[in-house]
This record gives structure tokens, C-alpha cells and sequence, in this order.
């Protein structure tokens, strides 16, 4: 997801808005360090039972910024997905360690990893009290691979091989002619043209959340406003000021509502990373978007069991567009792929316990190892005598310099890393970079229409495989905005969707990371980790790899 999507990604999906300080320094590491997983700084009591809890139920969460839309047909960021997880709910959910739990569906089974049947739990229940049925998963899945909706994320149906997704997509079927039904009002089937082993990992997404079909066709793109909007999640939408607060109440008819702890949710969408620190300090925000990089080594000497750092499923990189020249040209792309000295930027720019990324899976993922290229292996001295003479074989040197815009989206991290890189880039290869900075939703817009040069990116994993990553870089991949292309490359993922065993999966994926690393579509810069205050009294805060968190297993420890 675009981080901001998950994603990130989003982040996105999708926007994780990291950020740093310090001056580049010349690394000479001849092979990347190796990894260090992060882990959560050891939490209050787990278990809510153990604990007094406070009369007042109410968490305030700083949210990055104003989100593009509540609609999950329509989402690509983080930014709402955070809010969709409280409003909605799915087939699966991730528990506090990122396993898949069931949701809606209380249990499911495949004989052949082709045709999945889910059994729906007959409690389940929107917010204005009517039964959620299969048929409101059959309805948002066609909306989502409907031309007519412009879903951001209709390839996360096409990408599994969902019967006849693409061809709805492409405009030459009809969502009707979608691989999914229902059985009956409990049971809900979907077909796919080819087996996919991990296909109920990836139903806890934001993407495939039911849809309250009568709603939408009543108030249109109005339906997610407050008073309209209709929800299945544990909360609903009470409030909702641009780019002030989005406020979430607790929804009594949610089936699992009596385990629910936490009353009301606040979001704000603060994104200056200061701000939303010093309002947290202030009390008016229980747990942070970020923290500023600037603050982090104090904040973590002066409150321990506040700064909360986990691994994350993601990377940060630089997106480039590969249909504009000069870089459609490989050379360039390495050249300034090469020069970025990513030990700086995860080490003196960032500092939280980012790694550098030289490709796109991050170590977090289960069940994959990721291949570190050739370029990795150099120091960075090596690497930039070689950008250098990449760059000229373009036909860039001091009289005929590159010029180019750097696009990222508003947040001092992202502008930190982007000052940083440039002047890499301008010391190492004199390279001319002008900095555009976008607010979130023309970013996305800029962004997804391809009009930039270089833009800041970030992805998150959208389930924990090897696959979500890498499917980002496929021709057809809906979030594949620098519109990079190799028919090798897409054969490669589409073959790893046949195979069963896991091995011989992760043997594709890294052929696949070798083609990334040879064509270098995007420059990685540095894999995520999380790192957020989070206020002593918040129980109930998880270690999920993919940052998951859901206010409903939250709960307020009297203080």
C-alpha cells in the first residue's frame, strides 16, 4: 500500500512520512551491515483483565494527514486505512503479531487453493442494525474491479487471479461475470483461474471490506460522510472536520461490540511531526503518527516505555518515470540509484533503526530472505565512481549537467531525505535537483498521472508475502505509476502465483529482485520501522508487522 499504503503507501498505502537530520557522511562498508530487527519497547500489562481501567474510554491518535476518502473501494493510503480498520470490517483480521484471525467469516476452506468458500458469522451486523450478507461482499468486490468506480486498487482483485477481474477491469466483461457469489446469505465463494496459497492472508485488506450496497446507491460519493455513512467495523463516523479531526464512536451492533473497550476515537490529521509531538507532550494526542527524527534519541532517553519502535513491512525508495526522458534510460536510473549513500540516510538522516534497502522486500517478510544485488556489495566510494560513469555514457557531464524535479509529498521527513539525497547527488555527480513538495492529495494525483520526474514513494505490505512487494513493479499493477515494464518480469510473478511451495516461490522472487536491480525502476533507499509515542495508560498496543492496529483491541488503563 502507498505509504502513505499500506499503502503504504499509501502508502502508501500509503503516507508513512519518515523523516531526519544530519550531514552525509562517506560511507565505506563493503557489504550492508547485517540485519537488526526492532523490537517494541516492553509494554504495560497485555491483558486488559489484568488492569483498572479508566471511566473515560477515549484514545486520541495523530494521523499523518487529511485523508483522500472514508470509501475502501477507493483507498491507496495509510493515512485511511487507519480510520478504515475502526469503520470496517473484512473476511479475516490480523491479530496482534500480524496472523490472519477470522472476522466476518468465522471459518473458511479451500480444497484445491482455488476456489475459496467463507462462512460468515450470522451475528454480523452494519451500524444501522441489518445483517451483513455475502451479497455485500459480491457487491464491493465487483465495485472494486468496476471501470466505473476508478478504484486505485483494482489490481489487489486481478493480482490473485480472481475469475474474469481483469477483463472486467480492461472493460471487456462485466463485473456480474466476477468469480465471486453467494452461495447463500452466510456463504460467500470466490474462484480463482489458478491456485494461490496465501489468498485468505490477503483478505484482511482495507480493498475487499463489504460494501453497504442500498447506501451507496442512495447518496452516491456522499455516503461516507457522517450521517451516511453505514459500517460494519467495530466503530462508526460521527464527526468529521477537514483537515481537523475525524471523530469515531462506538458502534453497539458491532458482533464482537462486548469486547469492545474504547468509546470514542479521535483522529487528527497533524502532519508536522513536531506538532503532533508536542501536542502528544501537551496531552492532547495519546499516541503519535511518527516521531521527528530530530527528538527521537532524547525522547527515547527521557521516556523509554513511550517510544514504541517495531519492525515494519515496507520500503522507502525514489520512484522513477521511466517513460520520460532522460529516464527511460537505464544508465541514468543506476547512476543516481548508485550515488544515494543509503548508510547515511538510515543511520544519521533517519536513526530510529531503519536499514538501508537496496531492494524492494524488506527483511520483515515472512518467509523470504532477500538477495542483497552486486551494486550492495560495493563501498560506497565504488558505487559512485561507477554512477559517475554511467551518467556520462548518457551524456551528462559539468557542460550539459541533468536537471530534474524531485516530488514528495508535504512532511519534514520526507523533505530531510530529499535535501539529503540531492545533495548527494549534486556533490557526486552534479546533478541539478529541484525539490516540489505537494500536499497528500495532489501528490497522489501528480503522482498517479505521471507527471513527475522522480517522486518520493513508499510501500507497505498489503499481506505479509513476498508478493506484495514485488507485484508493485508488474506492467499492469495499478500503483505502478512510473510505468515500469519487463515481460520477464511479469512472467515471473505471474508464474509464482502457480507454485504451491514456498521455496521455490521465494527462487522466483529473487529472479525477480535480480530484474529490479539490473532495470533499478525505483532507487531503495531504506527499509521502515515504526516509531511512535504512545502514552503508558494506552493498553492493549500490538507488534504487528504491518501496523494493523485496530482501536477495538485498545483499551484506556486508569491514570
Amino acid at each position: 500500500m502507498t505509504h502513505n499504503k499500506k499503502a503504504l503507501a499509501m502508502a502508501v498505502a500509503t503516507s508513512v512520512l519518515m523523516w531526519g537530520c544530519g550531514q552525509p557522511q562517506q560511507a565505506e562498508q563493503a557489504k550492508p551491515a547485517a540485519p537488526e530487527v526492532k523490537k517494541e519497547a516492553a509494554a504495560k500489562p497485555v491483558s486488559k483483565a489484568d488492569v483498572k481501567l479508566a471511566a473515560v474510554q477515549e484514545l486520541v491518535k495523530g494521523n499523518g494527514s487529511e485523508p483522500a476518502t472514508l470509501d475502501p473501494a477507493k483507498t491507496e493510503g495509510t493515512v485511511e486505512s487507519n480510520i478504515q480498520r475502526d469503520l470496517y470490517e473484512g473476511l479475516v483480521t490480523t491479530g496482534p503479531n500480524g496472523e490472519i484471525r477470522p472476522a466476518v467469516a468465522e471459518s473458511w476452506e479451500s480444497k484445491d487453493n482455488k476456489v475459496y468458500v467463507f462462512h460468515l458469522r450470522k451475528d454480523a451486523k452494519w451500524s444501522n442494525g441489518e445483517p451483513v450478507t455475502a451479497g455485500d461482499f459480491v457487491y464491493a468486490f465487483r465495485r472494486v474491479v468496476d471501470p466505473k468506480t476508478g478504484s486505485p486498487y483494482s489490481w489487489y482483485l486481478e493480482t490473485p487471479g480472481i475469475v474474469n477481474a481483469s477483463k472486467i477491469i480492461n472493460g471487456k466483461a462485466k463485473p456480474e461475470e466476477l468469480g465471486v457469489k453467494a452461495i447463500d446469505d452466510y456463504t460467500f465463494e470466490v474462484t480463482l483461474e489458478r491456485p494461490i496459497s496465501y489468498f485468505v492472508s490477503m483478505m484482511a485488506h482495507t480493498t475487499v471490506y463489504p460494501e453497504p450496497q442500498k447506501v451507496i446507491e442512495k447518496f452516491g460519493d456522499k455516503w461516507t460522510q457522517p450521517g451516511n455513512l453505514v459500517g460494519n467495523g467495530a466503530y462508526t463516523l460521527k464527526d468529521w472536520v477537514v483537515n481537523e479531526k475525524i471523530v469515531l464512536e462506538r458502534n453497539h451492533n458491532y458482533w464482537d461490540d462486548k469486547n469492545t473497550t474504547i468509546n470514542k476515537v479521535t483522529y487528527l490529521p497533524i502532519q508536522s511531526q513536531n506538532a503532533d509531538m508536542n501536542r502528544y507532550l501537551a496531552g492532547e494526542v495519546d499516541m503519535t503518527y511518527e516521531t521527528p527524527i530530530e527528538q527521537f534519541k532524547r525522547l527515547q532517553k527521557e521516556r523509554p516505555e513511550e517510544v514504541r519502535v517495531t519492525g515494519y513491512v515496507g520500503t522507502y525508495y525514489y520512484e522513477f518515470n521511466c517513460k520520460r526522458k532522460p529516464f527511460d534510460d537505464v544508465r541514468v536510473r543506476k547512476a543516481l540509484a548508485y550515488a544515494i549513500d543509503r548508510d547515511v540516510i538510515a543511520d544519521s538522516v533517519m536513526g530510529q533503526g531503519q536499514k538501508p534497502g537496496y531492494g524492494l522486500v524488506p527483511d520483515f517478510v515472512d518467509g523470504f530472505v532477500p538477495q542483497v544485488p552486486a551494486y550492495a556489495k560495493l563501498t560506497q566510494a565504488q558505487r559512485n565512481e561507477e554512477a559517475k560513469k554511467l551518467l556520462k555514457e548518457a551524456g551528462f557531464d559539468e557542460q550539459h549537467p541533468l536537471k530534474f524535479e524531485l516530488l514528495y509529498n508535504t512532511s519534514e521527513n520526507h523533505k530531510k531525505v530529499a535535501v539529503a539525497v540531492a545533495a548527494m547527488w549534486k556533490k557526486t555527480l552534479g546533478v541539478d535537483v529541484a525539490l516540489v513538495n505537494q500536499e497528500w492529495k495532489t501528490y497522489l494525483e501528480t503522482k498517479s498521472g505521471g507527471n513527475f520526474d522522480i517522486a518520493r514513494a513508499g510501500w507497505i505490505a498489503d499481506y505479509n508475502e513476498a508478493s506484495s512487494m514485488l507485484d508493485l513493479k508488474q506492467t499492469t499493477h495499478g500503483n505502478n505509476d512510473g510505468k515500469y515494464s519487463n515481460p520477464k518480469y511479469d512472467a515471473l510473478m505471474a508464474k509464482s502465483r502457480e507454485v504451491a511451495n514456498a521455496e521455490e516461490r521465494n527462487k522466483l522472487y529473487a529472479d525477480a529482485e535480480a530484474i529490479l536491480a539490473e532495470d533499478m525502476p525505483l532507487a531503495n533507499i531504506y527499509q521502515y520501522v515504526t516509531a511512535r509515542l504512545v502514552k503508558p495508560y494506552v493498553g492493549g498496543y500490538p507488534n504487528n508487522p504491518l501496523d494493523n492496529l485496530y482501536t477495538k483491541d485498545m483499551y484506556i488503563i486508569a491514570h
